[in-house]
């Protein structure tokens, strides 16, 4: 296994594709990690990381969704999803590169 920080990077970075795309925050990263999670020293943890962030924000979307006909809650929930997801990726894109484990906000353990 070799380190590879920037490639750790780059897969927290990836989730930002969305925004560019419309589509893709899962995809990416879970291709990398499949891909690289033998070969690249920390991969398979933070890849795990990444995956069960994303998964987390794709269930609170669909919650958010029928909460929209409920006061507009639903608008507001999606607003506060919408800057996590773009504010995380970057902030733990910065502590991967440092070496240090990252941790993502509000994230429900699917992989484990």
């Amino acid at each position: 296994m070799r380190e590879d920080n920037q490639l750790i990077v780059i897969t927290h970075l990836s989730q930002l594709v969305t925004f560019v795309l419309g589509f893709g925050s899962l995809i990416i990263p879970l291709v990398l990690w499949a891909t690289q999670k033998e070969k690249i020293y920390q991969m398979d943890e933070q890849g795990k990381e990444i995956v069960n962030f994303q998964l987390s924000l794709l269930i609170y979307i669909i919650i958010s969704i029928p909460l929209i006909l409920l006061f507009g809650l639903g608008i507001l929930l999606l607003i506060i999803i919408g800057v996590i997801s773009f504010v995380f990726p970057i902030i733990n894109a910065i502590k991967a590169s440092n070496g240090e484990s990252p941790k993502y906000p509000l994230s429900l353990n699917f992989i484990s």
